[in-house]
Parts: structure tokens; C-alpha cells; sequence
């Protein structure tokens, strides 16, 4: 079976690590925080304000603001165009992250 790395013909850079609330994640040179997440089956780190429900990528191109994650202290970032580097702390949010 192919990977999308092998049908792009892709020969990313080597392998490196960030963290999401604390777990390690392994990721690729170039990927975006939502794509690092979704490579390790996450597919939700955020729930929103009223009914916690859970979110994650939803338009992939930073309209909808579905996927906001705190990336180093920031919060509010959309995880789907924050480039992911070395070293990352990630942080799952609830709502827009504002108000922490």
C-alpha cells in the first residue's frame, strides 16, 4: 500500500518531536501543526465554549477557525497554516482560547 509521501514522490527532511498536552508526536519538516496531529490520530484538540463539543480541521485553509490550538503559549492559532517546529508545545483549548 502507498503513502501519500510515496505517490507525491516526497522526501521530507528527518523526523522530529513536538507535544500535545504532554505526549510526544513525531513530525515532518514542512507539515502544518493540523497535519502533524492528524499523522498521530488526533482528530480533534479543541471543544468549544457552550457544549464542549469536540473540533479539529474542518476547511484546512484557515477560514473556519475550527482547529484553534495553543502552539507555545499562544493560543488561538490555527493549527491548520502554523507551520510545526522542533520543539513545539502544543496545547489542546476549549472555545477560543481568550479568555486563559
Amino acid at each position: 500500500m502507498s503513502s501519500p509521501l510515496d505517490l507525491a514522490d516526497a522526501h521530507p527532511g528527518p523526523a522530529f518531536t513536538v507535544t500535545l498536552d504532554g505526549r510526544e508526536i513525531e513530525a515532518l519538516p514542512g507539515q502544518t501543526v493540523a497535519a502533524a496531529l492528524w499523522t498521530a490520530g488526533v482528530t480533534s484538540w479543541r471543544t468549544t465554549r457552550g457544549e464542549g463539543r469536540p473540533r479539529g480541521v474542518f476547511c484546512g485553509i484557515g477560514v473556519c477557525f475550527d482547529c484553534l490550538v495553543a502552539v507555545n503559549d499562544r493560543s488561538g492559532q490555527r493549527a491548520c497554516l502554523v507551520p510545526v517546529t522542533p520543539g513545539d508545545v502544543i496545547r489542546t483549548q476549549e472555545g477560543t482560547g481568550r479568555d486563559e
